[in-house]
């Protein structure tokens, strides 16, 4: 009787479980089974790793064969147990020290040559790994960078599971071919899901679209820096062709650069959907998401057969999630939006197990006035009955607009500023470089707490720790006795008043910061100029 062991790691949405891999060998009718709970992908590893192995030069054991991943309790899904299974079964046919796979944590797929193909999920999982204890991971070669990302992990990149054995052996390694350079490589083929979207910049390219390309708008370029800078959620209102959609493009160009931690939760749910761009492990812009406005709830929150995967609003992950014609989405979706604006979080619940995926993103909305766009507009023309544009503003609810912070009005611009593009008008350089800035300032005054941005910081901090001017909120206090305010939405007033401050370089909101706050907030014209105001 032989016996072996080593580990893999099961991934539930961006999160591991370390997996202990048995293999047990007995005398008996050869047969080869697989127990706790493997999925259909899982099952059919059976085939590939008798067929690696036999193709690497091995002999497959002609004995009973039984194959455990514990714990059973946990779903196991996906490919990337191959290279783990194969060893297990070499260690307990003696092929392989059983010694030296105990302390091992091996992720991978095996072709039927050997060949060990990349699998999605690298990075989270070795994360999982090396919070379990363990210091050495095998991963296949193209994904050894990736896994490399992780602090204190020994990281052993190998092409092939004969290449895997030679190094536990102690024999010499063997050389694989390496594709001529310039034609594709097999090993990649599956491991990015193609036309995802999901972190190219919007324009695509690497070519980031540049904030002087927008002609006049400057109350809307100043909302969007003021979004940047504090993270706010913006809605843009108005007709068609009036730049909205230029605008809200240009909002991740104006934040700044992930930081090692941030930067490594967005590469790990990346690395799970399969959208990590070609030779880039590492994520460290923030990224955007634009779904179309016919996305389904699945698509958007995270969802699917089998375990979740993530979906828009955690591929969006301390980046930017941008709703093109919100008014054309489904009132259900939108409202799926409300619980991880609130929390920077969606858990995702199904048959097969939960899963709680990050998802603390920008939200920009974009939408017209009207079904026919033109409510409002100079000239009118507006065929739109009163119940049609009643109903088309109502898709967007009360309880969704009031987690938003900045309600922008953007009118069409005129010839003169059409005529006028690019003299004056600023880069995206320069305005990112005053965002930068105005987050330092308010990550110095947060030091010490769990806040970094004015976002962030609950309402109740903000009234009583860090208090605007004598007087600031007068006019604050009385839209929220009126009505016109929520309690929340004036928490929000005051963050958004915060970052006009940092903005402007003052240490704490003046009268004119709330005012202008508050006629974004409102709608209602308050006699403060957004130039002044920032």
């Amino acid at each position: 009787m032989g016996f072996a062991r080593t580990c893999s790691v099961a991934l539930v949405g961006v999160e591991g479980v370390v997996v202990e891999v048995q293999a047990d060998l007995e005398p008996g009718v050869a047969a080869f089974t697989l127990v706790g709970l493997p999925d259909k992908s899982l099952i059919e590893s059976r085939d590939r790793v008798r067929a690696a192995v036999v193709n690497s030069g091995d002999e497959w054991p002609q004995k009973k064969l039984t194959v455990g991943l514990s714990p059973a309790s946990v779903p196991k899904s996906g490919s990337g147990f191959d290279l783990a299974v194969a060893c297990a079964v070499l260690g307990a046919a003696e092929r392989i020290d059983p010694r030296e796979l105990t302390e091992l944590v091996m992720i991978g797929e095996l072709g039927l040559d050997g060949r060990v193909r990349p699998v999605r999920g690298v990075l989270p999982a070795v994360l999982a790994a090396a919070d379990a204890g363990y210091r050495q991971v095998v991963v296949p070669e193209r994904t050894a960078a990736e896994a490399a990302l992780v602090p204190g992990m020994s990281v052993l990149g190998v092409r092939s599971l004969r290449q895997l054995v030679a190094v536990l052996t102690d024999e010499p390694v063997p050389e694989e071919d390496e594709p001529p350079e310039g034609a594709p490589d097999p090993l990649l083929a599956g491991l990015a899901v193609p036309g995802s979207g999901a972190g190219a910049s919007p324009l695509g390219g690497d070519r980031p679209p540049d904030l002087a390309d927008v002609a006049g708008q400057p109350g809307p370029r100043r909302a969007l820096e003021v979004a940047a800078a504090g993270r706010h959620h913006i809605f843009f209102k108005g007709p068609p062709g009036a730049g909205k959609t230029m605008l809200a493009e240009r909002l991740p160009g104006l934040l700044p650069p992930l930081s090692q931690k941030e930067s490594l939760e967005v590469t790990a749910v990346h690395s799970v959907a399969g959208t990590l761009p070609p030779g880039q492990p590492l994520v460290d812009r923030p990224p955007y998401c634009a779904p179309h406005h016919s996305a389904t709830m699945a698509s958007l929150v995270g969802g699917g057969t089998g375990l979740p995967r993530p979906g828009a609003v955690s591929l969006a992950h301390h980046g930017v999630l941008f709703v093109d014609e919100a008014a054309e989405c489904s009132v259900r979706v939108l409202d799926a939006l409300r619980q991880p604006l609130e929390s920077g979080h969606v858990v995702v619940a199904r048959a097969a197990g939960m899963m709680r995926m990050p998802a603390r993103f920008l939200l920009a909305l974009a939408a017209n006035p009207c079904p026919c766009g033109r409510h409002g507009t100079t000239g009118g023309g507006c065929e739109c009955r009163p119940s049609s544009i009643t109903r088309y503003r109502a898709r967007l609810s009360g309880p969704l607009m009031d987690r938003v912070d900045l309600r922008v009005a953007v009118e069409p611009v005129a010839r003169r500023e059409l005529v006028s593009l690019g003299k004056g008008a600023e880069t995206t350089a320069v305005v990112a470089e005053r965002v930068r800035a105005a987050r330092e300032r308010a990550a110095a005054r947060y030091a010490g707490t769990p806040w970094t941005t004015n976002s962030e910081v609950p309402g109740h901090e903000l009234r009583t720790r860090w208090q605007a001017a004598p007087g600031a909120l007068r006019q604050a206090e009385s839209d929220l006795e009126s009505g016109l305010l929520t309690a929340r939405g004036l928490d929000r007033v005051l963050r958004v008043a915060w970052t006009a401050a940092d903005l402007a370089g003052r240490d704490r909101p003046a009268e004119e910061d709330v005012l202008w706050a508050l006629e974004l907030r409102t709608g209602i014209k308050r006699g403060v100029a957004a130039v002044r105001a920032i």
